[in-house]
This record gives structure tokens, sequence and C-alpha cells, in this order.
């Protein structure tokens, strides 16, 4: 299986990112990602709310995407926030919706609204990346 990259950041913290198929399945190796980063950077205590997060995001960029692969980004802008990111080829923005009592359809972006200290999408030339930040307790 690839190493996620990793690149240096203006923070002088690295980032953490990989390509991964626009397949469910690719949403445990985006939880992995995840943790990974997570623990090199001391944040363990925002895993848990960080790979549900990225689940959602996954699980969302697999059902409304184009093309067959999705970005998983992971960087640190700050000592003790992380943003959370999944990149893919749709410029469709994400819609909020109202959850299915019976169902499991539409409760994914409340739960990140929930989780995240904020969200959001940014457009990008040829899609967008849909994003969420964490933010820790302080860390040395």
């Amino acid at each position: 299986m690839p190493q996620p990259t990793a690149r240096a950041r203006p923070t002088g913290h690295p980032g953490y990112s990989e390509t991964l198929p626009r397949l469910p399945e690719s949403a445990a190796t985006a939880r992995r990602l995840v943790r990974v980063a997570l623990a090199v950077w001391d944040l363990d205590d925002l895993a848990e709310d960080g790979a549900l997060i990225v689940s959602e995001l996954v699980s969302n960029a697999v059902q409304h995407a184009r093309r067959g692969s999705i970005r998983i980004v992971v960087d640190r802008p700050e000592a003790v926030r992380v943003r959370i990111g999944v990149v893919d080829f749709s410029k469709a923005r994400p819609v909020r919706g109202e959850p299915v009592l019976e169902g499991e359809s539409g409760r994914g972006l409340a739960l990140v609204g929930e989780l995240a200290e904020a969200w959001g999408t940014e457009p990008l030339p040829w899609g967008k990346q849909v994003w969420a930040e964490l933010r820790g307790g302080e860390s040395g």
C-alpha cells in the first residue's frame, strides 16, 4: 500500500495527503491517515472526531463526486488546529439536508457540523475541497 506523502507547511508542521479510489472502502484508509497525522502531532484527543469527520466527507465524495479518485488532505495550520479535507473533481457544493428518519442518508454533514469547529467548501478550478477544522488542547 502506498505511504501517505508529507510536505512542509508555512507553520513548520508537515501536512499529510493521499489519493484514494472513490470507493466506500477508502474511508478506512482515510481514517488511518487522520489518526496517524494526529498521533504524530500529539493531538490524539482529536482522533475519534477526526476519524468520524473524514468518514463522512469520504462517504459524501463517493456518493456525489465524479471521476475515480479523491484526495485526502490533513494539515495543521496552527499548533492546536487541524484541517481535514477531501478533494474531488465535482464542482457541486455539498448541501446539508435534513436527515432521513429511517435511513442513513442526510446525517453526514450535520454530524460534521456538530463535531467540527468550522467546515466549508473551497472551490478549485477542476473541483472542490470540502474541509472541516478541529481544535485540540494546548500542545507543545
